[in-house]
């Protein structure tokens, strides 16, 4: 009967001296071995002992690296540049986040309320001829160059922002401009300039409700707040799906100082230098029609040669490069995702919460 003591003795000394010793590599290997590789576990152990210096295996060093994780309840999938959609017209070079015009991809066709994303870039003197739009919240949001846009309700003088008959928008950088298409609307988007190329994103998200009022709001958001953190430009309309016809009117979003969108969505921009650390909170800072299991994509667009690079939530397997995006799942209103810049220069960064 001693025998058997005594061997539990040696095991349990054995083990102190490791945990007093080897504490961080003990709670590695604890987390990643079980069971069947106990005997693995054991020779690692002893080498551990007999060679201090030893190299931890590499899925180790990725065991490290996830500890800096806050959303362990998240889901995050990277959306490769590669993997867009891509299409060379000559006046313009777009791509597709999700599947749109002749290019269709069945993993990609919307994100809760999300349903297109394009990155344009459109040559001067070259552009979108009128063309109408129904039922879908449109927004371009202008990163280089300059972009020109004219709306039927814009010619004919009733948004009332101090616009009189045949005026237009002429958007730069920093700059959004937001179209409520509701019951039909009709818009060019053109590049009027003699030289530059406009580079922007155009992004369309589902209404809440068919059939609303069209309407439209261009507004600039400056490049010295995105700076200090991510600033919100859109959020949902104050009194949500059940607005009234005076709400409308007033047209005030739930987070002051943005643009309001008829959807449980909002959009995000921050411009982030190299090496530092921002966190987008989760559903805004205003309420949104749906608390938990919200929808975030965040989009790296290509805007610094290649050169930009940001990490998501501390996981090395959630870096991306420019023109890449990331699907995040499973998060709740008020988590905070933490977005570091990691590349050679700094990120702007766009992010897009939705139900």
């Amino acid at each position: 009967m001693r025998r058997p003591f005594l061997l539990l003795s040696i095991l349990i000394a054995f083990f102190a001296i490791i945990l007093t010793y080897y504490k961080p590599d003990i709670l590695q290997i604890l987390t990643t071995y079980t069971g069947t590789t106990i005997l693995t576990l054991t020779t690692h152990l002893t080498s551990l002992i007999t060679n201090p210096n030893i190299t931890t295996p590499s899925h180790m060093n990725t065991a490290k690296t996830t500890m800096s994780r806050t959303l362990h309840h998240a889901k995050i999938t990277p959306h490769l540049s590669s993997t867009r959609g891509h299409s060379d017209h000559g006046w313009l070079n777009t791509y597709h986040s999700f599947s749109f015009a002749n290019w269709y991809h069945p993993s990609y066709t919307s994100f809760g309320s999300l349903r297109v994303l394009n990155e344009d870039r459109v040559k001067p003197q070259s552009g979108f001829p009128t063309h109408p739009h129904r039922d879908f919240e449109i927004f371009s949001y202008i990163l280089s160059g300059e972009l020109t846009h004219r709306d039927s309700m814009l010619t004919k003088g009733a948004e009332g922002d101090n616009v009189s008959p045949d005026q237009f928008y002429r958007m730069k950088r920093g700059d959004i401009q937001f179209t409520t298409g509701g019951t039909g609307i009709a818009h060019s988007e053109f590049n009027e300039h003699r030289r530059d190329t406009v580079h922007f994103l155009q992004i369309w998200a589902l209404p809440w409700k068919r059939g609303l009022k069209p309407r439209y709001h261009t507004r600039h958001f400056s490049e010295e707040d995105k700076r200090k953190g991510f600033v919100t430009i859109l959020s949902p309309l104050k009194g949500g799906v059940d607005a009234t016809a005076e709400q409308e009117a007033k047209a005030e979003a739930v987070v002051e100082g943005t643009i309001p969108i008829h959807a449980d969505f909002l959009m995000g921009a921050g411009i982030i230098t190299g090496g530092g650390k921002f966190e987008w909170i989760v559903g805004g800072r205003g309420n949104v029609t749906e608390q938990n299991k919200r929808k975030v994509f965040v989009h790296l667009p290509m805007t610094k040669g290649g050169k930009a690079s940001i990490r998501l939530d501390g996981r090395d397997d959630a870096v991306l490069k420019e023109g890449d995006g990331a699907f995040i799942e499973g998060v709740n209103k008020g988590d905070k995702l933490l977005v570091e810049s990691v590349g050679e220069v700094e990120a702007e960064v766009v992010v897009l919460d939705t139900a």
